[in-house]
C-alpha cells in the first residue's frame, strides 16, 4: 500500500486564459518536458489530482492541467478551488494565464471556424467580450500572465517551458522588425514605423531589380551608400535607449515597421541588419517579419 512520503513535493501547473490563447500548445510543450497533462478536468476535481501526484514514486512528481471556461462553473468555483491548492503541504501550484489582442482571437478564430465556448449561436467578439468579464479575478490571481498576440507556436513553447523550469530570466518583450511597401500601405500593427524611402533603390539597378534585400549583393549596394550606414548607426542607437524603456514598463510586445516603396529591397536589409544588431539586448526577444517580400515581386 503506497504511503505519502513526507518530503515529496509534486510541481503542480495550471494553465488557463482566454480561449484561442494558446492553452493546448503550452500543454503539449510541458508534456514534451515530461509532465502528466490534463485538459478540461472540472475545477472541483483539482485539488483530488493534486493529492494523488503526492503518492507518484517520484520524488519530482510534475503534474500540469489545462482548466477555462469550457466548464460553465469554472469562473466562480476556480479562486475557492486555487486558495485551497495554495495551502495543501507539498504542492507547488503555478497559474499561468494566456491572453491575447480581440484582433489576433478573432483572426484565430476565422481560421479555425471554431465556435467561441460562450457563444455558441453568437458572434465570437461577444463571446470574447463575455469570457475577458469572467476572468478577469482569476486573471488577477496568475502568476504569470503571458500575452500570445505577437507569439508563434515555437515562441510560446519556449515562454512555457522557461516559466516551468523555473528560469528569472526571460524575453519579456518580443521585438517584432516588419518591413512593407508604402504601395500596399502601413501595416496597422506597427508601434512604431520608419520610412527608408530616401535610400537609393535597388530596384533601378538591372540586375539587382529580382533579388531582395536577404541578398548579397544588394546588401553591399545598400552599404556602401553612406546614407545608409548613417541610417543604421543612429537607428540603431535610438532603439538601444528606446526598447528598454518599454521592457521597463511591462510591454509584452514591440512592432517597428521599416517601409520602403515595394518592400523587398531597402526595408528587407534594414529589418535584417536591426533583428542582429538588437538581438542581445537583456529582456527581449527578437524576430522579423517582411510582410510584402513575395508580393512585391
Amino acid at each position: 500500500m503506497s504511503r505519502r512520503r513526507s518530503v515529496a513535493r509534486a510541481s503542480f501547473v495550471v494553465i488557463t486564459g482566454l480561449s484561442g490563447a494558446g492553452k493546448s500548445h503550452a500543454m503539449h510543450a510541458l508534456e514534451d518536458l515530461g509532465y502528466y497533462c490534463v485538459d478540461n478536468i472540472p475545477t472541483l476535481l483539482l485539488p483530488v489530482l493534486a493529492d494523488l501526484s503526492l503518492h507518484e514514486d517520484r520524488e519530482d512528481a510534475r503534474v500540469a492541467v489545462v482548466v477555462d471556461v469550457r466548464e460553465n462553473r469554472f469562473p466562480a468555483e476556480f479562486p475557492r478551488v486555487w486558495r485551497r491548492l495554495q495551502a495543501m503541504p507539498g504542492i507547488a501550484p503555478v497559474l499561468i494565464f494566456l491572453e491575447a489582442s480581440d484582433a489576433a482571437l478573432l483572426r484565430r478564430y476565422s481560421e479555425t471556424r471554431r465556435p467561441h465556448p460562450l457563444a455558441p449561436d453568437r458572434p465570437v467578439r461577444e463571446g470574447l467580450a463575455e469570457e475577458r468579464a469572467a476572468l478577469r479575478p482569476i486573471r488577477a490571481l496568475a502568476d504569470r500572465v503571458v500575452d500570445t498576440s505577437t507569439l508563434n507556436v515555437h515562441e510560446l513553447r519556449k515562454v512555457i517551458l522557461d516559466l516551468a523550469a523555473g528560469k528569472r530570466e526571460l524575453p519579456r518583450l518580443v521585438l517584432t522588425f516588419m518591413s512593407f511597401g508604402f504601395h500596399f500601405g502601413p501595416p496597422s500593427e506597427a508601434d512604431l514605423v520608419f520610412d527608408v524611402r530616401f535610400l537609393k533603390n535597388p530596384h533601378w539597378v538591372p540586375a539587382l531589380r529580382p533579388k531582395t534585400g536577404k541578398d548579397r549583393r544588394v546588401a553591399t549596394y545598400l552599404r556602401n551608400q553612406p546614407a545608409t550606414r548613417a541610417l543604421l548607426k543612429r537607428l540603431s542607437g535610438f532603439l538601444r535607449f528606446l526598447v528598454p524603456q518599454y521592457v521597463q514598463e511591462g510591454k509584452a510586445y514591440l512592432t517597428v515597421g521599416i517601409g520602403c516603396t515595394g518592400g523587398r529591397h531597402r526595408s528587407v536589409f534594414v529589418a535584417e541588419h536591426l533583428k542582429k544588431a538588437l538581438a542581445d539586448l537583456p529582456h527581449v526577444s527578437t524576430r522579423v517579419r517582411h510582410r510584402d517580400l513575395v508580393r512585391g515581386s
